[in-house]
Order: structure tokens, then sequence, then C-alpha cells
């Protein structure tokens, strides 16, 4: 089960002027299922993305780096569920420029206006034959206030759609952002998250967009983990249809690129979050939190050298407080000069480590106490500078093994 989240109200999903959504049974990989869902964009919006950084990248990663690179704006967003189009080689790239000149051809658009997303199984063939078929379909379904069917519409082993929206005033209007994102396994995005989505009627200058989206990405979704692998298909996207009508933000130095830019941060990190919190067989929400280092980098390495260990995921799902895993973990993560005799470790309020030994007011029944709390905050304090970083996981159980052992049955 999901920790502490549930599915979006639609009624709280908020319509994004310049954007429509459609959402259609195309049966890609299983029959009557929402696995093809279309975002149609006003003409004069800009897009930006981050991908992943796997070099094994799928096909549509590819397609769609091209064509935000073109001289044409991006008119629509198609995605499928159920096949990721990824380690497919040549045929891979040739279906996936089709599914682009198929929905093209529909809406009288160029090919390149349009960016593919796929997501599901590596490495097997893309049966574009059905998204063609299940286009009209999904075309036809669009609708203003399409946000969560999208955010149905785009799930694989998620239990729970994620979606958000926001609002905030700049210039006397009011500015809308909402968003879809998903992802439940393979989760340690290396730019972003499987997929995710988020689109605003603010009227950002074309140029700023790369900026924000990748801000956004490193504070939020390059902050979070389930697994420790980096996916084929990860893939953020931000639009900005620049409908609202307030003078055109040029500068991020201004006071509403700060305020949009805080919006834009909140809602991704919700959304990034919420993939957590539905991580395949989580059970428990791990804030881990590195102060007291150097740089940011290294703070960084030991919060992710405690993410990703399956000793201490275990430990958390266990409810066992064998707290000294998580020290190891900060001793192997490559912060060379590191001071063992300096390391502080709290787990929430309960005092565990000083100076990089046992507290002597520790008492272990505190240490369970936490650990069997379904969410958690660790901080491990270095005491070698100012900074700090934050990462978000979950613990492994016996599900997790499960379904990755039974997805593709």
């Amino acid at each position: 089960m999901p920790v502490n989240l549930t599915a979006p109200d639609p009624a709280g999903l908020l319509p994004v002027p310049g954007v429509q959504l459609g959402v259609a049974m195309a049966g890609v990989r299983k029959a009557n299922r929402r696995d093809l869902v279309v975002m149609t964009l006003a003409e004069g919006s800009a897009v930006a993305g981050v991908f992943t950084r796997n070099r094994f990248c799928a096909a549509p990663v590819q397609v769609c780096r091209e064509h935000l690179a073109g001289p044409l704006g991006i008119r629509a967003i198609v995605v499928n569920t159920g096949n990721a189009n990824a380690g497919t080689g040549a045929d891979g790239l040739a279906r996936a420029r089709r599914t682009c000149a198929s929905l093209a051809g529909l809406l009288g658009v160029a090919p390149q206006q349009v960016l593919p997303f796929s997501t599901g199984v590596i490495m097997e063939t893309l049966p574009v034959e059905r998204i063609e078929a299940g286009l009209p379909a999904a075309l036809a379904a669009r609708v203003d206030s399409g946000w969560a069917a999208a955010a149905e519409g785009i799930m694989t082993t998620d239990t729970l759609p994620k979606a958000a929206s926001r609002q905030l005033q700049i210039g006397g209007r009011t500015i809308t952002l909402s968003g879809i994102s998903k992802g439940a396994g393979m989760i340690r995005p290396n730019m972003a998250t499987m997929l995710g989505f988020v689109a605003t009627d603010a009227v950002i200058a074309p140029a700023l967009l790369q900026a924000l989206v990748s801000e956004a990405a490193d504070a939020s979704f390059n902050r979070i983990t389930i697994d420790g692998d980096t996916s084929t298909n990860d893939s953020f996207v931000l639009v900005a249809t620049r409908q609202a009508g307030h003078a055109e933000i040029t500068t991020l130095d201004s006071a509403d690129a700060r305020a949009f830019r805080e919006a834009l941060v909140s809602l991704s990190q919700q959304l990034a979050q919420a993939i957590v919190r539905d991580g395949e067989g989580a059970t428990k929400f791990i804030t881990v939190r590195i102060e007291g280092g150097r740089d940011e980098a290294e703070c960084q390495l030991a919060a992710y050298a405690i993410a990703h260990s399956p000793l201490v995921k275990t430990a958390f799902f266990a409810s066992d407080p064998n707290l000294g895993r998580i020290l190891a973990a900060v001793g192997y993560a490559g912060i060379a000069d590191l001071d063992q005799g300096l390391i502080d470790l709290h787990l929430d309020d309960v005092h565990v480590v000083v100076r990089g030994g046992r507290h002597p007011a520790y008492r272990e029944e505190d240490g369970q106490r936490v650990m069997k709390q379904s969410e958690i905050t660790v901080k491990v304090h270095l005491h070698r500078g100012a900074a700090s970083a934050t990462v978000w996981t979950c613990d492994l159980s016996h599900d997790y093994v499960s379904i990755n052992a039974d997805y593709r049955s």
C-alpha cells in the first residue's frame, strides 16, 4: 500500500489554458486499460525537458531530444504505457517517429512538433499500429480538465495516479501550474523521474524554460530513489502556454520569476515524493538529510549511499534499529578524507551517534519506536562545513521482489 498517499481529487486538478488532454485504451500491452495519452498545446507554447543520463536511452528519448532542438515549436505530446521502446535499435527509432507522424497528420502539424514518450517493458517491439489505431479516440476525448485521466493513463506498476496543481498571482493575473508523474520502480532518476509533465499558462520567455525545468528536476526528481536503477526512459517536461496575459518574465532574477520558481519546485517535489510513497512494495517513506558537508556534492554522496543501501532499506522494512548500517554507508560513500570522529546521527528526535560513537543516552527501544513509524527522517551531520542535501527514499520489502519478478507475466 502507498505510504500516506491517496489518489488526487480530480476537482483539485486545475485546467491550464492552452492545454487539452485525452486518454484512450489502445491495448499496447493489455486490453481494457487506459494506456495512451495525448496532450495538445496551443500555438506559441514553449517546451523544455530533461532526460535520462542512461547511455542506453530509449528511442522516444532520442526523438524528443531531436525535436526539442529543432526550430519548430512543440504542439503535442503522446505517451504510451506497457512498452518502453527501449533496446529496440533502429526499428524502435522508426516506430517512435512513425507515432509522431501519425499524430501530426491528425493534428495538421509537422512530425517534429510532436514529442513521443513510452514507458513499460524494455527490449520489446513497440506495437505502433495499436497506438495509431488509438490516437483518434484519444484526440476525441480531449478536455481541458483531463489531468486526472491522464495521470491514470501513464501508470505502469503504480498503484495510484499522481497529479497536483498550484496557483499564484503574477501581475494581477492568476497563474496555474498542473502536473502529473508516474513511477514506482526502476527509480534512481539521474535527471528526472520515469515520466513527469508540468504545464503552466505563465508568460515565460522561452529561453528561460530550460534553466527552470533543470532546476526543478534537481530539487525534486533528482532527489528520489527507490531501488537505485536509472531508467532508460526518464523524462521530465515543462510546458508554458504563455496565455496568462501578464508581462513576460524575461529574467530569472525578478520577483515574479522567483515566485514562479517556488511554485514549480513545490509542485515538482510533491510529484517526486508521490513516486517514492508509491514505491513498489514500500511501507515507509524516508527522508535522508546530510548536513555539515564541505559542498553539496559530498552531501549527496552520503545521502544516496544511505538511500541506496539494501541493508539499510531492509532494516527499515523490519523496523530493526540496526543503525550501524547507516554509518557504514556514510563511510563508503566516497568522501576520501571523512573524519568518522566528527559524525552525529539522529533518527527523527533520537540522538543515536555523537562524535562517531554510540550516544551514551541512546536506547535501542527509542530507535525501534522511530523505525516503526511510516515516515522517518535520518539526519547525519558531518561537521565539515555548511553544505547540506536531502534525498527521499523508501524501504525494501518482500513485495518489491515479487512485483519485479512477476513484472512481465
